[in-house]
């Protein structure tokens, strides 16, 4: 079993902050401390990424969903980011009785288009991720952050944040980031959502360019117990474009 890296911070209720592909918990570096006056805030950083050690090559997301639930404190409230939002909705059905509650922030149950599902990326955008990073990660990862945040006006500082974060621990590595494309592809988790039986909240921005805001509505339809918060003018990653925003929203949800 692999002891994925984390860090706690403060006292009170527990929440997990789970990131999203290619990054590390560092993303959360700014919600942390402001959660922490009142939370335990657990920080982990995700199997060959940041400071965690990859687990087997032909790791899947049950894997992925399992060695959270075994290595974080639980019950916890959890709170997880695109890739790391998927992982959660497979870890609660996996371990139910790990989850209080859940918050799904840029999240999808399917990020490739099909016939029946519109609201998804076209499956080539991930191949030319996978093939890119054989050639140069630094410069596929950082397209990638391009996505989820742009470029243009006040959002410079959240991109410049995020490429800051993207080395600070090295590269992550290549099998993990292989792996995390290798479920976002594969994932279709739609006909499961009505047995997650926590209450839930989707938190999307409304200029999400990966996962659309459509997405995010189905998700919270399905859902049995979710709220959805839409956050106007923000990208795939709210909590670093909006932070003041994205705080209240999950606040207000928490204390709900």
């Amino acid at each position: 079993m692999t002891t994925l890296f984390h860090a706690a911070h403060g006292a009170g209720p527990d929440i997990v902050l789970v990131h999203g592909w290619g990054l590390h918990g560092g993303v959360w570096s700014s919600l942390a401390p402001a959660l922490a006056s009142h939370y335990r805030v657990t920080v982990v950083d995700l199997p060959g990424h940041g400071r965690s050690p990859a687990l087997a090559r032909d790791a899947n997301i049950d894997a992925y969903a399992d060695e959270l639930a075994t290595t974080m404190p639980s019950p916890a409230i959890w709170v997880g980011w695109s890739l790391g939002a998927t992982i959660l909705l497979r870890m609660s059905r996996r371990h139910p009785q790990n989850i209080q509650r859940l918050v799904l922030v840029g999240a999808t149950p399917r990020f490739i288009r099909c016939e029946n599902w519109p609201w998804g990326q076209d499956a080539e955008v991930l191949e030319a991720f996978g093939r890119e990073l054989s050639l140069s990660y630094r410069a596929t990862l950082q397209r990638f952050l391009s996505l989820q945040l742009g470029s243009e006006g006040d959002l410079r500082v959240p991109v410049k944040q995020m490429r800051r974060e993207l080395l600070r621990y090295g590269a992550p590595d290549p099998v993990a980031l292989q792996a995390g494309l290798s479920i976002l592809r594969d994932t279709d988790l739609r006909t499961s959502l009505s047995q997650i039986n926590v209450p839930c909240q989707v938190i999307h921005g409304t200029h999400d360019r990966l996962v659309p805001v459509a997405a995010g509505e189905f998700l919270a339809s399905r859902l049995p117990f979710a709220r959805q918060d839409l956050l106007q003018s923000a990208g795939h990653a709210p909590f670093l474009s909006h932070p003041g925003a994205f705080q209240n929203v999950l606040e207000n949800f928490l204390r709900g």
